[in-house]
């Protein structure tokens, strides 16, 4: 009797031990990410700062805690227990029935359930948050949905694939106004991910620069590069850092925009922005007397044109719209266009011909204009509704190129910034017949980036490595690594390969690792670098 009992009761824990599963609940979001990102002792340690900081490692989303309100919210759930968290992947790992744990997913703040027992998971699940994760860690294949012909046409979207999207490289925004920027749901990946950093109405001296001012025009150049809506629409780099300003007044034409601007300019300077995307242009005021002439559109007379070249003198990469006067008597370039140093940009249809009103190039001015072009006709833009409608105008080939170069420069974040605009242009379809209507022509930025990477006095953070992606053979070259050891992880931080280099030229056998994306470490006894490479 009582051996019965026993078998019984073994029976029975048995079976409650198999009917509880663990499961991974993967949550939709994190509580106060840009302000966590923007005072990141409140989440780190002083010591994984500086141990972040010293190997250049970003303090991202997954440095920021579990929302412990979600957590509380699982706890009180029926047959639910909560094991483990995890802010890394920002997941619960839980305890419970089958039913149970499924019920789950019928919480707000469920993003998707991943069971430990992979049976009970539909067949084929590729949606966990996990898994999206390492998506976005590795490969980025984003669905361009209306943006795919102005993306595509500049072959951006390699850079996209090869992770990168603008992170890191701050963008200011000079334009005439960016009403709903802050509340918008295009922009909502860009004010999660902290990457709306601030803003300033300098025509009315104020801070609240999301108003409408009569115009949504800065809105609209804006979602060019940072919009993004799931499946409809990415910008040229959704994730890059972005100051807006506005300068420009759309109720009167006065020379005072022009102060205004080269006043953005300057505060764009003092908080070390990268590049500057300008979709103004100025010939003519309300007051002839005021009014240029187009010789002095010769990238020295306008105030503008010599505050543009000041701030490429400080380092800063201007971009400017080359303006829309082609059909008009007018005709050319305008300031601050004009200037020297200013990358300008032209503007063409979906098929790469010459948008008519796209301003041209003189010999007045001393350099060729426009330096290259990108989609003017029919691009899609984000209005201040958050409807995805279709503008014309440079305003907004201008920004499409600004954000492809934010991300070129964070392939190449130590190119001198007119090495960066040349390997532009040869990069481009007419660099070898330029002129006044195309200037370089179109640009390859894929390619723009393997010229990069191809010349001698050039590497890609520090070092070259060739090719990428890559099938069997990684190539290393740099004489700064002699005597280095290599680490390969993947992405989820497992070594994969750990050799020495003694040489300035390393052929390394990767063909034994799975595609993917992974990290490669080298380690010296003066530094340390990393970079990411994908095996194809």
């Amino acid at each position: 009797m009582k051996h019965s009992l026993l078998v019984v009761i073994m029976m029975l824990s048995y079976t409650l031990l198999f009917s509880q599963q663990d499961a991974w609940v993967y949550l939709v979001d994190k509580e106060n990410v840009s302000a966590s990102i923007s005072n990141p002792i409140s989440i780190l340690t002083a010591q994984a700062i500086n141990r972040k900081n010293a190997k250049g490692i970003a303090i991202d989303v997954r440095d920021v805690p579990v929302n412990e309100a979600y957590i509380s919210q699982l706890k009180l759930q029926s047959g639910i227990t909560v094991m483990a968290k995890s802010k890394w992947f920002n997941a619960v790992h839980v305890r419970g029935s089958e039913i149970d744990i499924n019920n789950l997913s019928n919480l707000a703040f469920v993003e998707s359930v991943d069971f430990a027992d992979k049976n009970l998971n539909p067949e084929g699940r590729q949606t966990t948050q996990q898994s999206k994760q390492q998506q976005e860690a590795s490969l980025i294949n984003f669905s361009y949905g209306s943006t795919q012909n102005q993306v595509e046409m500049i072959n951006i979207d390699g850079l996209h694939q090869l992770n990168f999207t603008g992170d890191g490289m701050i963008v200011a925004v000079l334009d005439s106004g960016f009403p709903n920027v802050n509340t918008m749901s295009a922009f909502q990946r860009l004010r999660t991910n902290g990457d709306l950093l601030d803003g300033y109405d300098f025509v009315s001296r104020s801070s609240d620069v999301y108003q409408f001012t009569g115009s949504d025009h800065g809105t609209k150049t804006l979602s060019t590069m940072a919009g993004f809506v799931q499946d409809q629409y990415v910008g040229t780099a959704p994730d890059a850092s972005y100051y807006v300003f506005r300068t420009e007044d759309v109720d009167s034409e006065n020379p005072v925009e022009e102060s205004y601007w080269v006043e953005a300019a300057e505060r764009a300077d003092s908080l070390g922005v990268h590049i500057i995307n300008s979709s103004l242009g100025y010939t003519v005021y309300d007051n002839p007397n005021y009014s240029y002439t187009p010789d002095q559109m010769d990238g020295q007379t306008a105030f503008i044109s010599r505050g543009a070249n000041m701030a490429a003198e400080k380092g800063i990469l201007v971009v400017n719209s080359a303006g829309n006067s082609g059909n008009s008597s007018w005709q050319i370039v305008g300031a601050p266009a004009d200037a020297a140093d200013v990358f300008t940009i032209g503007g063409v249809d979906s098929q790469g011909n010459y948008s008519s009103f796209s301003s041209r190039g003189s010999a007045i001015q001393p350099t060729l204009k426009p330096d290259v072009v990108a989609k003017a006709s029919s691009t899609s833009v984000i209005s201040q509704s958050g409807s995805i409608v279709n503008n014309s105008g440079t305003s907004f080939s201008s920004p499409i190129m600004a954000g492809a170069i934010a991300c070129l420069m964070q392939a190449l974040p130590e190119l001198p910034i007119e090495d960066l605009k040349q390997v532009i242009r040869m990069s481009a379809s007419q660099y070898d017949s330029p002129d006044y209507f195309l200037g370089f022509g179109i640009p390859n930025m894929q390619q723009a980036l393997d010229i990069a990477l191809s010349q001698n006095d050039v590497a890609l953070e520090t070092f070259k490595i060739f090719p990428n992606p890559v099938e069997e053979i990684l190539n290393i070259k740099s004489s700064s690594i002699l005597s280095s050891e290599l680490k390969i992880f993947d992405v989820m931080g497992k070594e994969m390969l750990h050799q020495k280099l003694n040489t300035p030229n390393n052929r390394i056998d990767v063909s034994g690792l799975s595609s993917g994306v992974y990290i490669l470490h080298v380690i010296s006894s003066v530094n340390s670098i990393t970079h990411k490479f994908i095996k194809s």
